[in-house]
């Protein structure tokens, strides 16, 4: 249960982190995070309404709350170091988000075996070859990688943090809700004050309510997703269902190949075939 709900992570967030990076192509990465979080958080109210949600509310939705503030700050900070760039360093550097949920994991106790630490070893390689790593060329901004250690640290704090936001199905729906709600006040507030600093809300053509459907998507994915990685978490190792959720890079570079005819460098293949090694190891193990 653990390997499949974590995996449908690895599937959901490679999706909506593609579907998230075509569409910031066309309008202000601020506004694509605001507007599709708050479709995501609509969407949930109502659920929790229907399932009667509110009454699993306690003192746990704090960690929802703190997911909610530390989403916003991390994407904005990743998709800042990845307009500086350049993308081959910021993209592989991003993963070591997966060492908060480990370590955590790792301090609560869990003792990975040893067919599980290799399935870990290889996985998070190939997850970072799959990123396709610049090894040469220009030197890289120390901004760009201050910004994409605070998007890897801010990342790995929601794994952890939105484990402990619930126990129950109707609580994660809650929880899942205030998450959002906290990330569009955080990310709503911040379009506010960039927009009073003279910064474009939308994009010179205007807003394309055509594309209402595709942030609904990414922002209904990324829910989806921390929900499985939740429930991966609670049935299982956190140092297992944090290293297969991690593998979303791979969907996202897949995703790119297919729908984008984008080729994959020998790298990123190579990186593809590791993460998928990994993942036999992990789920076998």
């Amino acid at each position: 249960m653990t390997a499949f709900f974590a995996l449908t992570t690895s599937l959901l967030w490679g999706l909506a982190d593609f579907g998230g990076g075509l569409l910031t192509r066309r309008a202000p990465a601020l506004t694509v995070v605001v507007v599709s979080q708050g479709l995501a958080a609509a969407v949930l109210g109502v659920i929790v309404v229907a399932t009667g949600g509110w009454s699993e509310a306690g003192p746990r939705l704090w960690f929802a709350v703190a997911a909610g503030l530390a989403g916003p700050v991390a994407l904005l900070s990743f998709y800042k170091a990845l307009a500086l760039g350049p993308m081959g360093v910021v993209s592989p550097l991003a993963t070591l988000s997966v060492a908060v949920p480990v370590g955590v994991g790792l301090f609560l106790g869990e003792r990975p075996g040893l067919l599980q630490a290799a399935g870990i070893a290889v996985a998070v390689t190939g997850v970072v070859l799959a990123g396709g790593p610049q090894l040469r060329g220009a030197p890289v901004q120390r901004r760009a990688i201050l910004l994409t250690l605070v998007a890897a640290a801010g990342f790995g704090t929601v794994f952890a943090l939105i484990t402990e936001a619930s126990t129950t199905v109707t609580g994660l729906f809650l929880a899942l809700f205030v998450q959002r709600l906290t990330s569009v006040v955080t990310g709503g507030t911040a379009l506010w004050l960039s927009v009073r600093r003279g910064a474009p809300a939308l994009p010179a053509a205007g807003f394309a309510w055509s594309a209402l459907p595709a942030l609904g998507f990414v922002g209904l994915a990324d829910v989806a997703a921390n929900g499985t990685y939740s429930v991966a978490a609670q049935h299982g190792p956190v140092t297992v269902a944090a290293v297969l959720a991690s593998l979303y890079p791979v969907v996202t570079a897949l995703a790119a190949r297919g729908f984008l005819s984008e080729r994959l460098r020998a790298i990123q293949a190579a990186g593809a075939g590791l993460a998928l090694v990994g993942t036999l190891l992990l789920a076998t193990g």
